[in-house]
């Protein structure tokens, strides 16, 4: 199992702005979940990515004057996430009225039309991120029967078990982090949907998979604007793709880079300052 780095960064003064700058330069780094409250935040990163250095420097350049901040560091040795889900009251969420997402753990589960079993072992997509709930948002509302479908990043493999749910084939999902990868191979297994191939690699993994009418990919802005060239080689000519895992503010800097790959704008939708980009390759 991954070990992992705890950091806990007390701000003064703190609020929900600078809670969300600090998860999305501390994403930038490496970082991969987010705690935020009223103090500050805690955030995990896998114990060989973790750079002090990299840290302090940071926090010595945070874009907002007037804050002071406490940083502390702990070692996490892993575990059985599952157990620590639990613990810590992973609920049962439902999106739009149609998709219910629990753990096999949960008893007391709303009856909706797509019923998704996750059991998350560190690895991110409950639903419970805003990022999650809007592409889930969006899957809910596209016609998806008999489409190819590319999910990138798959993590708990929650996207591609949807888009599996609803018709699409051939389902590929890839992951490069091989817990990541191993937990979403297991979550295919607890929704009966073996044909959907999950894949240990990263953007280079998507040569040679049949091109995608639906590309998703609920990561990051930089590994986004890294690869969106690969992204873009993998769709079809009409084929969407649904971007995540990125603010509002980054819309626009998307945006610039994909037209390099004709890929024109279809809307935007946000969440808790989140955003979900939908675009169209026109040729």
């Amino acid at each position: 199992m991954n070990d992992y780095v705890e950091v806990r960064i007390d701000v003064t003064p703190c609020d929900e702005t600078t809670t969300d700058i600090l998860a999305s330069l501390l994403c930038d780094i490496g970082y991969e979940s987010f705690v935020p409250d009223d103090k500050g935040t805690t955030a995990y990163i896998k114990n060989e990515l973790f750079d002090r250095g990299s840290l302090d420097t940071l926090i010595d350049t945070y874009p907002m004057p007037g804050h002071t901040f406490n940083v502390t560091t702990k070692d996490i040795e892993g575990k059985d996430w599952n157990a620590e889900w639990e613990r810590n009251y992973f609920k049962p969420i439902v999106v739009d009225n149609q998709c219910v997402i629990h753990s096999s753990f949960h008893t007391d589960i709303p009856e909706c039309k797509y019923d998704i079993v996750i059991d998350p072992k560190m690895a991110f997509g409950t639903g419970h991120h805003a990022t999650t709930s809007l592409i889930i948002y969006r899957l809910l509302h596209t016609e998806l029967t008999g489409l190819a479908v590319i999910d990138m990043g798959t993590g708990t493999g929650i996207l591609a078990i949807l888009a599996a749910m609803k018709g699409a084939s051939p389902v590929n999902a890839i992951e490069i982090d091989p817990f990541a990868q191993a937990n979403a191979v297991d979550n295919v297994k607890l929704n009966n949907h073996p044909e959907i191939n999950v894949i240990l690699g990263d953007a280079d993994s998507l040569a040679g998979l049949p091109e995608a009418d639906i590309f998703i990919a609920n990561i990051n802005r930089n590994i986004i604007l890294n690869d969106m060239a690969k992204y873009a080689a993998a769709m079809k000519t009409g084929a969407s793709i649904l971007l995540s895992g990125f603010y509002e503010d980054d819309v626009n800097m998307l945006l610039e880079e994909s037209q390099k790959y004709h890929l024109e704008f279809l809307r935007v939708s946000s969440k808790d300052r989140w955003a979900c980009l939908e675009l169209r390759k026109t040729e």
